[in-house]
């Protein structure tokens, strides 16, 4: 019996992401609309170094049933091609198609916030609409965002949907760190309703702003030398008494953030504890990193670890007995995320290996601080506790 009641721990997560962990209610249908009746939306992509994605993200957006809007690419200082690219798209659907070359970058601005603030100083939208050169956009999806910022009376609508895994690696990592942003906000679109500003949770990749409020809180300027500056931006929304709403699009909106391993490290050891510790409070920041690290480690290393031990002869049949029934219970946990993620469920027999790789990046993050480097640049950013 013993052994038992030691697998409850992962019994519950399992239980936990079957019965707490929800995802955003789905947007609204676009209704028809003419021209005079649809606000302009101003649709901003920063784009740094996005050879390989701009051109089908622009074509996406461009593409759009929506009557009113206007597409602005930002190339900041890109060294690939983006800006030339992109120039050579038509304006399709859109009113235009404006591709700004990004000034240099000034002191105290990290690339983002500093494309984003200037495809703002460039559009005539009383909607923006903040969107990453990674993603890519269903024809209905503006037109069913504007729907939705008007019917949750949103100042800010944030929208999840469908992370693009085409890679192993893709398929292994993505889903440790997307269920470690799980364990903090299960539910995105309670949360986000809350009056706790600390709570507040937004996907840069669909961030659509009403711009009154957008100029309220300060826009991209007050969020300068944030490197998770959509989680920056909503509690500023929020701080400010105004209203944070999150949505689904998953068959609408699809993004590939990463292609490699090397991007997979790359991309999340900027952020992943940053943006943990941007959504606590002060006291709690120096304890949080390393009570995750070994609380990863206990669940998800330690008994495939235990597992080998006894297979090579070490440890007695109690051992045996917990290890088979916490592995397959967490071999089952890892299969339903990796599949409702859009994965294939085998790829839940290698969490191990996935864990491996989460772990590393999390110490990595965890130990280069606030010295972030990414597309070519580095950055010293300012201790959390200076900002917030």
């Amino acid at each position: 019996m013993t052994p038992f009641l030691f697998a409850l721990p992962w019994v519950a997560i399992l239980v936990y992401l079957l019965v707490v962990v929800r995802m955003p209610r789905e947007l609204p249908s676009a209704p028809a609309r003419d021209g005079a009746q649809a606000p302009l939306v101003s649709v901003i992509v920063p784009a740094r170094n996005e050879a390989l994605n701009i051109e089908t993200c622009v074509r996406s957006l461009t593409a759009s049933t929506y009557r009113a809007f206007e597409v602005i690419v930002v190339d900041d200082a890109s060294e690939d091609g983006t800006g030339a690219i992109a120039r050579a798209l038509g304006a399709g659907r859109a009113r235009r198609l404006a591709v700004l070359d990004g000034a240099p970058l000034p002191p105290g601005w990290l690339g983002k916030p500093w494309a984003c603030w200037q495809g703002f100083a460039a559009a005539e939208g009383a909607l923006l609409l903040f969107t990453d050169a990674d993603t890519m956009h269903e024809p209905e999806l503006l037109g069913r965002a504007v729907t939705g910022l008007e019917e949750d009376g949103a100042s800010l609508l944030t929208v999840v949907g469908r992370q693009l895994m085409e890679t192993f690696w893709e398929r292994l990592v993505q889903p440790q760190i997307f269920l470690m942003m799980f364990f903090r906000f299960p539910r995105f679109e309670e949360t986000a309703k809350n009056g706790r500003w600390r709570d507040a949770i937004a996907n840069g990749q669909f961030m659509l702003f009403r711009r009154d409020t957008y100029e309220r809180i300060g826009g991209h300027e007050v969020v300068r030398d944030e490197i998770v500056e959509d989680l920056a931006l909503a509690q500023h929304v929020k701080r400010a008494g105004l209203q944070l709403r999150v949505r689904s699009a998953e068959t609408d909106l699809a993004t590939r953030m990463y292609r490699s391993l090397r991007e997979l490290v790359d991309g999340w050891s900027k952020n992943i504890v940053l943006g943990g510790l941007q959504s606590l409070p002060a006291w709690l920041r120096p304890l949080v990193p390393p009570v995750a690290l070994l609380t990863g480690v206990a669940l998800w290393l330690a008994p495939p670890a235990a597992l080998g031990a006894v297979l090579t002869g070490l440890g007695g049949g109690d051992l045996l007995v917990w290890s088979v029934i916490v592995c397959a219970t967490s071999a089952l946990t890892w299969a339903l995320f990796t599949r409702q993620m859009g994965g294939p469920a085998k790829y839940g027999l290698l969490y191990p290996l996935g864990a491996l790789v989460g772990a590393y990046i999390f110490v990595r993050s965890w130990t280069r601080g606030r010295h972030v480097a990414w597309k070519g640049r580095r950055y010293a950013l300012p201790p959390v506790a200076e900002r917030l």
